[in-house]
């Protein structure tokens, strides 16, 4: 059957590799020149007033809460289906993260479950060890594969209830919506107070590992500017060029978040074909779409005219009442037939340390309960061959056929 089609595979030209052996052959390799240019085009690609390069999203989302006064004995809401890294930053301000169930279509965080959990929060009605008088302070939206949420509805729901916004959109680079007066608004345009983006291997551009900050705030640009590099007056760049100095003031206990001038050499030039790349991954959710239409036993995902849909996932739900094998043999058959795929994702409140730190149970949170024992994430990456699609989609096709249940014995 050939070589096995990978999950994903970085999409990594000549001109970025040739890009990458210029830094390092410049002499400058940690936080520099290039980190400022990625900053500046980056900002101008989603439209932000400020951007923030750090080594990670899981950096980006830790400064962002923390620019923002989060503390101890505060609580946040955040969805139960997302990564480890959007509700651990709450926690290492000492907060509570109040999970919050997901839309049953998107995936994405539910608005009415977490106006649900906020009246639950009030009348003592959460988990026993979530106190009852903690006061609400923001709200955390993670775009799911990159299809972005209503940002318009998670603002209004903020002024409500007096939250700051902070939008993890580590899959939604670029994604955008269409506003109520017909406009596009890009991810990070003026989308939350800080929008935090992920440059890790797999994303829908990469640095290897690397994250960024935007906001349209500039005291919380210059907060998270200084946090990210140990709270120092002045970053290396301006310490070791002729136009700094080499003294420098600790201004705050900060953290070693900054990101590498190789790292932005790369990033740079990633930037510049993600809207190129995207429209290839594009192009594969719609042969997924199209080859997998009439296939009973899965559920696609959605779409939505007035979403840019970044396709960073392309997550399909097995009806498993019409299959006659789990989720977790379905994707054994498919990895033995080459095709390798995830799970996005395991909900928080099923880990151990949600479960026992704070008491949350299945019925808690009952959409993300029982989709998640569905879900299978199926390859798109943009440097897919159209050989990789067609075998995704026909070991998808005969595995549905090999396993349907016959008609009129669905469970």
């Amino acid at each position: 059957m050939g070589s096995e089609v990978p999950f994903f595979r970085p999409d990594i030209s000549e001109e970025e590799i040739s890009a990458v052996v210029a830094t390092l052959r410049s002499g400058w390799l940690t936080s520099g020149p290039c980190v400022e240019r990625f900053e500046r085009e980056f900002a101008a690609c989603v439209g932000a007033a400020h951007a923030v390069a750090v080594n990670s999203c899981t950096a980006a989302l830790h400064l962002a809460v923390e620019a923002l006064g989060l503390k101890r004995r505060q609580a946040v809401l955040v969805p139960t289906m997302t990564f480890a890294a959007t509700a651990e930053v709450v926690r290492y301000q000492g907060a509570t993260p109040i999970l919050v169930d997901c839309d049953p279509q998107t995936l994405n965080l539910s608005l009415e479950d977490a106006a649900r959990k906020l009246a639950q929060l009030t009348e003592g009605r959460l988990p026993p060890r979530i106190r009852a008088d903690l006061p609400v302070v923001g709200i955390m939206p993670v775009h799911v594969g990159g299809l972005m949420m209503d940002m318009e509805a998670i603002w209004a729901f903020a002024v409500e209830h007096n939250l700051w916004v902070v939008e993890d959109a580590a899959h939604a680079l670029p994604a955008a919506m269409r506003r109520q007066d017909g406009t596009w608004q890009r991810c990070g345009e003026g989308t939350a107070d800080v929008t935090c983006f992920s440059f890790y291997a797999n994303k829908t551009i990469t640095t290897g590992e690397g994250g960024m900050a935007v906001t349209n705030n500039r005291n919380l640009a210059d907060r998270m500017r200084l946090m990210s590099l140990h709270g120092l007056s002045r970053t290396a760049w301006g310490r070791y060029t002729g136009q700094g100095s080499w003294d420098y003031e600790i201004i705050a206990p900060g953290y070693k978040y900054n990101l590498t001038d190789i790292a932005a050499s790369l990033g740079i030039r990633q930037l510049a074909r993600a809207e190129q790349m995207r429209r290839r991954r594009e192009e594969i959710a719609a042969r997924y779409l199209e080859a997998f239409a009439e296939v009973e036993e899965i559920e696609l995902p959605p779409t939505d005219p007035a979403r840019l849909h970044a396709w960073h996932l392309f997550p399909i739900r097995l009806r498993l009442e019409r299959l006659r094998v789990s989720r977790n043999g379905f994707i054994e058959r498919l990895c033995a037939c080459g095709v390798r795929c995830s799970v996005h994702w395991r909900p928080l409140h099923l880990h151990p340390y949600y479960r026992e730190r704070f008491g949350w149970r299945p019925s808690d949170l009952p959409i993300a309960t029982r989709v998640w024992e569905r879900l299978v994430s199926l390859p798109i990456f943009s440097a897919m061959t159209d050989d990789e699609v067609a075998r995704v989609i026909q070991a998808v096709k005969e595995l549905c056929a090999r396993y349907a249940r016959p008609t009129g014995h669905a469970r």
